[in-house]
């Protein structure tokens, strides 16, 4: 019971996140997202084959990025921040709407309506947070890009091909100082509002 209501919560959390980042650029003048057809609210669309498998496997896996094309962008350094912020904020909002009838009282404890809300809104806490992270490829690195100096910019880029593998180690090295003891307290602090 609990790896489906993770599997809703996930398919939730992915495709608010995705679809978030997609019309942030649309709205911000790029249409890539939407002439892929990823302006969607259908998780079938932003579902990575490897990505879902590594989930069901080992509770850890990644989405397919919405493409976003950065020259289409009036000041592409700015607006990618933006687009980059669209998708852990759309989780948090997820979250707290989510967490409201939580909140109210509004449905018993022990439930399976109350389990599958309260999956919901942690894995999306657990996501937004995760993904404010300022590693290549996740979105706080265009949140941080957005504060470099221009000139640094290229050398900041240059980077992102190692991404994938600093943000491994930090994972797999660092992961009980990392994720219990950065991670973990920052999404049950926002969880204590969301629930």
């Amino acid at each position: 019971m609990i790896f489906l209501f993770r599997i809703v919560a996930l398919l939730v959390a992915i495709t608010v996140h995705e679809f978030s980042h997609g019309k942030v650029a649309d709205l911000l003048g790029d249409s890539t997202a939407r002439n892929s057809g990823r302006l969607s609210l259908n998780p079938i669309r932003h579902l990575d084959p490897l990505g879902s498998l590594m989930v069901i496997l080992v509770g850890f896996g990644w989405a397919k990025p919405v493409p976003v094309n950065p020259s289409n962008f009036r000041n592409p350094q700015r607006d990618m921040m933006y687009v980059g912020l669209a998708g852990p904020l759309a989780n948090f909002a997820t979250a707290f709407l989510f967490g409201l009838p939580i909140r109210m009282g509004l449905f018993p404890d022990q439930t399976i309506l109350s389990g599958v809300i309260e999956t919901i809104v942690w894995i999306n806490t657990a996501l937004g947070v995760f993904n404010l992270l300022p590693i290549p490829p996740l979105d706080g690195s265009n949140v941080l890009a957005a504060f470099l100096p221009r000139r640094v910019l290229p050398r900041y880029w240059a980077w992102e091909r190692y991404g994938i593998l600093v943000l491994f180690l930090v994972i797999v090295v660092f992961d009980g100082v990392f994720i219990s003891g950065v991670l973990i307290p920052m999404v049950n602090f926002l969880l204590s509002f969301f629930l």
